[in-house]
């Protein structure tokens, strides 16, 4: 830990100086406590791509991670305040996100996947797919996924490859389509 910021104009001096790897940042900071730390989030992302952002929320507010996954989503996460008394949580979210990864509290995740549109084309997903991919949202690995389901990484590749065809993802070098899988989450 380099710093502690008082608030968010604070956090961003801090950031310009430090390039630290990554930034935890409350959503509701000072003056206002409404989404001055998200606005922060957006603006570190915009001038330092390089730092990784771990969003803090003390309520499930699905929008935000929407707002701010929808910019640039790799290296990006955002958990519950309550997650986080679980030290090794904290410590896992920061390592995926410092790696590039999405991280998403699980109890967002759980509520985007309730509220899907039916023209989604989440609507298409097997039940095995929409495991995965909800798994994926939460930031795990094809191992952790495996693990979880109880069954084989190469199950979990095998299921990934027709969910991202059914969200219009093709394989490609330029983007990360676990990444694009959860901002289709996201979107609804």
């Amino acid at each position: 830990m380099v710093a502690e910021a008082a608030d968010a104009d604070a956090l961003l001096r801090i950031v310009a100086l430090e390039r630290p790897d990554v930034a935890v940042v409350d959503i509701r900071m000072p003056p206002t406590h409404k989404d001055e730390g998200l606005l922060a989030a957006r603006r570190i992302r915009e001038l330092y791509p390089q730092t990784a952002v771990v969003l803090l929320s003390q309520y499930l507010e699905p929008r935000y991670a929407a707002r701010l996954l929808a910019d640039q989503p790799s290296g990006l996460g955002y958990l519950l305040k309550e997650r986080v008394s679980d030290i090794a949580v904290l410590v896992d979210a920061l390592r995926r996100v410092c790696e590039g990864e999405c991280v998403i509290d699980p109890t967002i995740v759980a509520r985007l996947m309730r509220r899907r549109r039916p023209n989604s084309p989440l609507a298409n997903l097997t039940e095995r797919e929409t495991q995965i991919l909800r798994l994926m949202a939460e930031g795990r690995s094809n191992a952790a996924i495996a693990n979880e389901l109880g069954i084989s990484e190469k199950t979990v590749e095998a299921a990934s490859a027709p969910m991202f065809r059914k969200l219009g993802l093709e394989p490609s070098r330029e983007v990360n389509r676990r990444v694009l899988a959860v901002l289709t989450l996201l979107r609804g």
